[in-house]
């Protein structure tokens, strides 16, 4: 059992839970709680090393026995110290240290997201994880949206980082990636979502909550598209209105079927 706050597993793992650039620097990242490492086993994400508390639900001790049949490193910590690391409230006694090991970018991108400006880690999580849940098959991220390896990041994604291709690019990478795409613009003064075509290869634009979309996404856009709200509130928040046009776009493309 780790019983030192001086272990090297216990340090590279708080260090994988602070700044983008300690997960960058090691190829690795934080998975908390038994439905996220489940996640990660399933999707036979790779897997580095699991810290577990004596203190685990049955659950997290049938996946325990199933991480070691998998071959995975797999040892126990004092609950003090994996609480003391956790980034949860009430930690859930587990964590998996994993690698960084994106799925590739399809060569055919017929849907694709573009997170503009998204800095809250929730909202970023949430349209990750409807992405996952929508079909989308990719998800680009350029330089002004939060790093989306971070753990509050993949707590909200809820294990949408083991299924789907997620990608930090510069905009003119990103240019490239969507040249194939009809590229549409979440906007308030855009036409309305049910009247836009989104049957054909597009790519969706959601901007950040604070001040929507830059420059840089306003200019990569043939044309922008709004979310009709007969009622008083003024707009959505990003995570909300990229559930919507995501799904509409499924609506659309079932009924073209």
């Amino acid at each position: 059992m780790i019983t030192s706050v001086q272990n090297p597993k216990l340090k590279l793992a708080r260090n994988l839970m602070g700044r983008p650039k300690e997960r960058h620097a090691a190829g690795a990242f934080v998975a908390e709680g038994v439905r996220l490492v489940e996640e990660a086993l399933s999707a036979a994400w790779p897997i580095q090393f699991v810290l577990y508390t004596p203190e685990l639900s049955e659950r997290g001790r049938e996946l325990v026995k199933k991480l070691v049949a998998h071959g995975c490193e797999v040892e126990q910590v004092a609950d003090a110290l994996l609480n003391a690391i956790s980034k949860t409230e009430t930690s859930q006694g587990l964590l998996a240290v994993l690698d960084y090991s994106p799925l590739p970018l399809p060569q055919r991108l017929n849907f694709a997201l573009i997170a503009d400006s998204i800095r809250d880690p929730g909202n970023l999580g949430t349209l990750l994880r409807t992405a996952a849940a929508a079909g989308v098959q990719a998800v680009l991220l350029p330089p002004e949206t939060t790093e989306p390896f971070a753990p509050k990041v993949v707590r909200a994604g809820m294990g949408a980082h083991f299924h789907l291709p997620i990608f930090n690019l510069s905009w003119d990478e990103i240019r490239m990636a969507t040249r194939s795409l009809k590229v549409l613009l979440a906007d308030m003064q855009g036409s309305p979502c049910w009247q836009t075509d989104f049957s054909q290869p597009l790519a969706l634009i959601i901007g950040g909550e604070a001040e929507g979309a830059t420059v840089a996404a306003r200019q990569l856009a043939d044309g922008t598209v709004s979310i009709p709200m007969p009622g008083k509130a003024e707009s959505l928040n990003a995570g909300v209105a990229g559930a919507v046009l995501m799904f509409e776009v499924v609506r659309q493309r079932k009924l073209a079927e």
